[in-house]
């Protein structure tokens, strides 16, 4: 992208509307500014950039709320009434306005808004759709557009219950607003901040080239995350998939051990993969809930492998899920507490006569020399991938001002299985050192790889 002067966007509405939130949302950065229900949380301007392959492209204001719209619409509409030269002239009643000893008094607050949309390309126009359309917000509206720059009104709250939606669009055309742009600051549109540079380049169009620039290359970088993310799954359902430890068919208590450890690991890795896929988002780690949650007081006093379970994601359990435990060991394995809240489940099974006379090779020859091979079956990776795509696209939906954890309890979603997964499965039942969960003999080869390209 050649070097050009980032443009100056002013973000501005009535106090509490969600600025700060939107500014966040759009840099997705959810450390910017402070977010609170109290309003005149933001009392000075603050500026932030977005940037580009390091390269400033828009410099963003967030400015503080508006508060008296209908005080200012008076002053402001009595001083260009006063003045023949200034009647019809919007920049210049506001500047007369910014002149005056009210500026620095009474309307404090709003002469910094003003100052910083004079000195700005255009302005996004918040609006709180859970608010009615009342008087106030028309006055402010009049005033920000004596101001002669472009508005473009971004509708915020839109997938609230209540919301007037069709009111304020309506509103915003009486006033010959007729473009603006549903984003929720919590719950973003499907297509994403795609819109508001479309929206934005139309208002400008001296500049339609730069914005166009910009959709792209967030355009660009959003695939790039969804990249990265099923390569951090992809990884996590190999890992999971090759684990296998071969354990002595007479020792009761180191299957148990053994089952314990596999169940430890397996929780363990998924966190870590979820915590990875935060990071790829721009969320912080503790934006899901990676413990145990207990929303029932019976939760987790089901039995492992219970196939309602596996039904919330489309998984249909298995005879050796249902019946639970490792098969021919007789040991029930427990209930463990993972990441999101829906539990991991291991399904152990033994080797050898179990699988049927069918199977041969490594596991039947453990059987005969009395031991068996305990893996992770398939309907669990099949559970652990369907939780981190359904996260994937939470985090899709998800905007930056969103600060209530992700929870993955009673949530439907379903594991959409890769082509080759079947495949996938095979190679990885293989080679147990494709693994990392083993420790001291993991080997990422060159066949690890192409196993991984299976599912990416």
């Amino acid at each position: 992208m050649s070097h050009t002067s980032p443009l100056r966007i002013a973000v501005v509405g009535h106090t509490n509307t969600g600025k700060t939130s939107f500014v966040r949302t759009l840099l997705q950065n959810t450390s910017f500014g402070d977010v609170s229900d109290r309003p005149s949380t933001t009392r000075d301007v603050r500026k932030a950039e977005l940037k580009l392959d390091d390269q400033v492209v828009m410099e963003i204001f967030d400015t503080p709320g508006l508060e008296d719209g209908l005080g200012l619409y008076h002053f402001i509409q009595t001083s260009a009434e006063q003045s023949t030269s200034m009647r019809h002239n919007g920049p210049a009643q506001i500047n007369g306005f910014l002149e005056s000893q009210a500026a620095a008094e009474q309307f404090e607050q709003e002469a910094k808004v003003l100052r910083q949309l004079l000195n700005s390309d255009a302005a996004f126009y918040l609006i709180d759709c859970r608010d009615p359309v009342l008087p106030k917000y028309q006055d402010e509206l009049d005033i920000l557009r004596r101001c002669g720059k472009p508005i473009l009104p971004v509708l915020n709250f839109t997938t609230h219950a209540e919301n007037h939606v069709e009111d304020w669009k309506q509103a915003l055309a009486q006033v010959n607003l007729h473009g603006w742009v549903e984003f929720d600051t919590v719950s973003l549109p499907e297509e994403g901040d795609q819109q508001l540079f479309q929206h934005l380049a139309t208002l400008l169009p001296g500049q339609r080239q730069q914005l166009e620039s910009v959709r792209q290359q967030r355009l660009a970088h959003a695939q790039q995350r969804l990249h990265a993310t099923r390569q951090e799954i992809a990884e996590l359902l190999l890992d999971t998939a090759a684990y296998c430890v071969r354990v002595e068919n007479s020792d009761k208590d180191a299957l148990a051990q053994t089952l314990a450890q596999m169940q430890r690991r397996v929780v363990a890795r998924e966190q870590r993969c979820v915590q990875a896929i935060l990071t790829i988002f721009a969320f912080p780690t503790d934006s899901a809930s990676l413990q145990t949650l207990a929303v029932q007081s019976d939760a987790w006093q089901a039995p492992l492998f219970a196939s309602e379970t596996l039904k919330q994601f489309g998984i249909q359990a298995s005879k050796g899920i249902a019946a639970g435990g490792a098969a021919g060991a007789g040991f029930d394995l427990m209930l463990g507490g993972l990441s999101l809240g829906a539990g991991t489940l291991l399904g152990a099974a033994a080797g050898g006569l179990w699988q049927g006379w069918q199977q041969y090779g490594r596991r039947l020859k453990h059987a005969v020399q009395g031991y068996s091979d305990v893996y992770i079956r398939p309907e669990i990776i099949r559970l652990l991938a369907a939780r981190q795509q359904h996260l994937v696209q939470l985090l899709t939906r998800r905007g930056h001002a969103a600060v209530t954890p992700l929870r993955l309890v009673d949530e439907q979603a379903e594991f959409h299985e890769p082509q080759r997964f079947r495949e996938f499965m095979q190679r990885a039942h293989q080679h147990s050192e494709w693994s990392s969960l083993h420790e001291g003999k993991f080997a990422d080869t060159i066949e690890r790889s192409q196993c991984l390209r299976l599912l990416e």
